[in-house]
């Protein structure tokens, strides 16, 4: 028998390795998207279209091979309307905005929607927790807000769309007994309604072996695989840990469109990201220690 505190180490070093590979590559989701569609090598319907196949043929994969058998259950659609409703938004904002602001807009949208919805839900907020809510949507309004370092509005109000989506789906999954499965079948429907969106767009529809293979890479590996690896990391985080480590997706995004993409930091995405980043570190940092009680 292994000694406990040995493989204490151990385990914890491979939590930390699974939860960074995890948040590489859901930024990396925003810098593959920006890739394809910065110098028109795909449309936007087509690489959500491949990219939620591609995710749906790599998840299916997946839950074939494991050796956990899948219990059966009916389909949530609405989670796999949302699901669907994420990547088409995510896809069409990524026109026009860059990697890092994109990222920011999204992630602030999500967690403002859950936390919302825990305030909707009679959860209570500590005077420090207000004040990082306030401190975080008020981050999210100045970075959208007129002016010449605005981002396109039309980019901003489709990415904060995306998150709402993505944090309605996230909340839907809270309770659900086997992730993997319900995120492979939400995957598997989602399809179809990518499909039917690119049929709307059919005349915008081009593509070429670049866009097609960043779409892939995004389906298969950084959103398939990646949440594969996500999952395997929950299960050794608690649900503040899991919040808090995602404050790093949007800055690793922003770092990662300065490196591949050649886009600036501007003043008002860095202010926007402490107030923003700040402000939702702020409310968990006050539920955790109110959990804690």
């Amino acid at each position: 028998m292994p000694d406990a505190a040995a493989t204490r180490p151990a385990l914890l070093l491979h939590t930390v390795a699974l939860t960074a590979v995890a948040m590489v590559a859901f930024a990396a989701n925003s810098l593959l998207c920006r890739l394809a569609l910065q110098h028109g090598g795909i449309d936007s319907a087509s690489f959500g279209s491949i990219r939620l196949a591609s995710g749906a043929i790599t998840l299916a994969l997946v839950v074939r091979f494991r050796t956990q058998p899948s219990a059966p259950r009916r389909t949530d659609w609405l989670s796999a309307v949302m699901l669907f409703a994420y990547v088409a938004f995510f896809s069409f904002a990524y026109l026009s905005l860059s990697a890092g602001t994109g990222a920011l807009i999204l992630f602030g949208a999500v967690q403002l929607t859950m936390l919302g919805a825990g305030l909707g839900g009679g959860e209570r907020f500590g005077a420090l927790a207000w004040f990082g809510f306030v401190l975080a949507a008020a981050g999210l309004v100045y970075l959208v807000s007129p002016g010449v370092a605005a981002p396109p509005l039309l980019g901003a109000v489709l990415m904060a769309v995306a998150g709402v989506a993505w944090g309605v789906y996230s909340l839907r999954g809270r309770g659900v007994t086997d992730p993997l499965a319900a995120t492979a079948r939400n995957f598997l429907c989602a399809v179809p309604m990518a499909f039917a969106l690119s049929l709307v767009f059919v005349t915008r529809a081009h593509a070429d072996a670049r866009g097609i293979a960043l779409a892939v890479v995004s389906g298969a590996l950084t959103s398939g695989l990646g949440y594969v690896v996500w999952y395997a990391a929950l299960g050794r985080l608690s649900a503040m840990r899991a919040a808090t480590v995602q404050l790093s997706v949007p800055l690793l995004a922003a770092f990662g469109g300065v490196l591949f993409l050649s886009e600036a930091i501007t003043p008002r995405l860095a202010a926007a990201s402490v107030a923003i980043l700040g402000g939702i570190a702020l409310v968990l940092a006050q539920k955790s220690r109110t959990a804690r009680r």
